[in-house]
């Protein structure tokens, strides 16, 4: 009686927290370590290229998918990774605050990459083994729910929880207002070594001043540039960057290694055609007639420091005529904190009115913060193993395949391979699996980095929970309704009928990433409402996409050529998402994300090739 009660569990004791499971590990390697290096310093296009290739054990999946049919059972492949991924986030948890910390985590973001993708195949295969087919129907529904949750605990609670660590062990923020004035005042510079610096027994961010007031009238372009100079090498000098960009490669300080071959003929050439062609146009500055004033702020700590502390520092409103041109990080150490670190603010040439506007510096713990997360995820991913240990069905059918002959399981496997590719306009169907979401796969690298990143340099400014809550709410529930809504249409009048719709609609709402990045607004509420137009329409337009994946896997081995498609699937998001910070970076944001709107052609004119079945997805009356 037991044993019966073994092989059939209630599926509702572990299909819910099984498909949590396998959403989390998934979200977290995509989105919450993009977050997370960002918020650490890491450039956007390391971030875009190291984490692109995360997608690679989704690409490769259908490869090494008949193991896990072969050794053991689903049942056992399910628990060991479950154990497995929550060894690699206490991995990433305890890597995040050594030197290094990027190699490290990395390796451990690789093993949790593998690991859930063998988690995805097992817990497909167990969902098929452990219910009858009216099961199968009636749980569709309730795995894509929970898996939908995993997606808002990763995008939004992990990320809103990660924000709360960074505000609650950082000290009080320092806001700044710059007024401009017409009184004929000269700013008066200051060398940071004769600075008096306070000291108190309490930490907190010190400045030399809450105001600073710059008159309108133009200074010489030659001083300008002298103090900007400085301002760059007093904090390169101090540490207070810890890297610091030279012709697009990142070096060290200290050590700027000597050019090779590749980069000093190609790559640098390259870089600078993008740039020259593409990048965003500087308005002449006509020396004769100057520039912009300029006008510096110091800041410096009270006491020595227990562990690094990240200072943020970044415009909060008013008139953007008023910009910060240097300083909008700094690390505070040990070895620094008795030196000040130096930001300086620039006035439009063009101004001559009396305006103001208001910066705030805020710091936090940005390495524990992250830690405590991920230890978090960690010990979730023990309760996940110890529960589902328990919890999980035996069913009879979950058997290994080791007991059929080795030679004809693979033979078979290689059979399932060269069918797929002998599909009839097979070049058509893979150009449409690569392309249909190619604005986008660089599009999802970038977006987050853009929404943290300061009004100085190019974004919007918003802080590590605003962007939980923005993505990992507004968003998920405008994708979520997207994907509803495109689910119902297509199941009453058949994929056929909204095909081009859907492809408008998942590409034509990038069109509020230019809009966004051009006017950078200063409202929560319509930076939120634009991302959820943005998911809304991927949501939309991503049921075309997995539609169609089912389409052209109709027939014998459908479940295998289903795989082979999600391969593909994830090999058109990782190799676009791997250029796509460094492409951000040569030509900046605005200029990125009408790029992001070209790369969208494409898809338009594969689909125009599509064959599709009229009444394929559409309801049986």
């Amino acid at each position: 009686m037991s044993k019966e009660k073994t092989e059939k569990r209630n599926p509702w004791f572990w299909i819910p927290s099984l498909y949590y499971a396998q959403g989390i590990p998934y979200v977290v390697v995509m989105t919450v370590a993009v977050i997370m290096y960002k918020r650490l310093g890491i450039s956007n296009t390391d971030i875009a290229l190291y984490t692109s290739w995360l997608y690679l054990p989704w690409v490769i999946k259908p490869l090494w998918s008949p193991i896990v049919d072969i050794f053991k059972t689903k049942r056992f492949w399910i628990v060991i990774m479950q154990l497995i991924i929550g060894a690699g986030l206490a991995g990433v948890a305890f890597t995040i605050p050594v030197p290094n910390f990027f190699q490290y985590t990395l390796a451990f973001f690789w093993l949790i990459a593998f690991s859930s993708a063998t988690h995805d195949i097992a817990a497909d295969g167990l969902y098929m083994l452990g219910l009858n087919q009216n099961q199968q129907a009636f749980f569709v529904g309730i795995r894509s729910t929970f898996y939908r949750f995993a997606m808002i605990t990763g995008q939004g609670l992990l990320i809103i929880l990660a924000g709360f660590f960074e505000v609650s062990t950082g000290l009080p923020p320092v806001d700044i207002s710059v007024n401009t004035t017409m009184n004929n005042t000269t700013s008066v510079f200051m060398h940071p070594d004769s600075l008096q610096l306070q000291r108190e027994s309490e930490l907190k961010i010190l400045t030399n001043a809450d105001n600073i007031d710059l008159n309108i009238e133009k200074i010489e372009k030659e001083k300008a540039d002298s103090l900007i100079a400085f301002v760059k090498e007093w904090n390169l000098k101090n540490n207070f960057y810890s890297e610091e960009k030279v012709n697009g490669s990142e070096v060290s300080v200290d050590n700027q290694q000597e050019k090779s071959w590749f980069t000093e003929s190609i790559s640098e050439p390259f870089e600078n055609f993008i740039k020259s062609t593409f990048g965003k146009e500087e308005a002449p500055v006509i020396v004769s007639k100057g520039t912009g004033n300029v006008g510096l702020v110091y800041f410096y700590l009270s006491k020595q420091p227990e562990e690094n502390i990240v200072v943020n520092f970044g415009s909060e409103g008013g008139d953007k005529s008023i910009g910060l041109v240097e300083g909008t990080r700094f690390v505070f150490t040990k070895d620094n904190w008795e030196k000040p670190a130096l930001a300086i603010f620039q006035l439009d040439p063009k101004l001559n009115e009396i305006t103001s506007a208001s910066f705030q510096a805020r710091s936090g713990n940005i390495p524990l913060a992250w830690t405590i997360t991920f230890f978090i995820l960690a010990g979730l991913f023990v309760l996940f193993f110890v529960y589902h240990k328990f919890i999980l069905p035996y069913p009879k059918s979950d058997a290994p395949a080791v007991k059929a002959e080795g030679s004809s399981v693979f033979k078979e496997f290689f059979k399932t391979f060269a069918l797929f590719f002998k599909k009839k306009n097979i070049g058509i169907i893979i150009a449409f699996l690569l392309v249909y979401r190619l604005g986008e796969s660089q599009l999802v690298k970038l977006a987050s980095p853009f929404m943290l990143d300061s009004r100085e340099l190019g974004g919007l400014g918003l802080t590590t929970g605003d962007v939980g809550i923005i993505y990992g709410t507004i968003g998920i529930i405008a994708l979520t309704l997207g994907g509803i809504l495109g689910g119902f249409l297509a199941s009453r009048d058949g994929l056929k009928y909204w095909l081009w719709w859907m492809l408008i609609a998942i590409n034509l709402p990038n069109l509020v990433y230019v809009y966004l990045s051009y006017a950078q607004p200063e409202s929560f509420v319509l930076i939120s409402l634009s991302v959820a137009v943005e998911q809304f329409g991927y949501g939309f337009g991503f049921t075309a996409y997995m539609l169609y994946m089912i389409f052209v896997s109709e027939g014998d081995h459908k479940t295998a050529h289903f795989a082979i498609t999600t391969g593909f699937m994830a090999l058109g998001m990782m190799i676009p998402g791997m250029i796509s910070g460094w492409l951000q970076e040569l030509i900046g944001y605005e200029h990125f994300f009408v790029w992001v709107v070209i790369a969208t052609i494409p898809a338009f004119i594969i689909t125009k090739f599509i064959h599709l079945d009229e009444n394929f997805g559409k309801k049986e009356s």
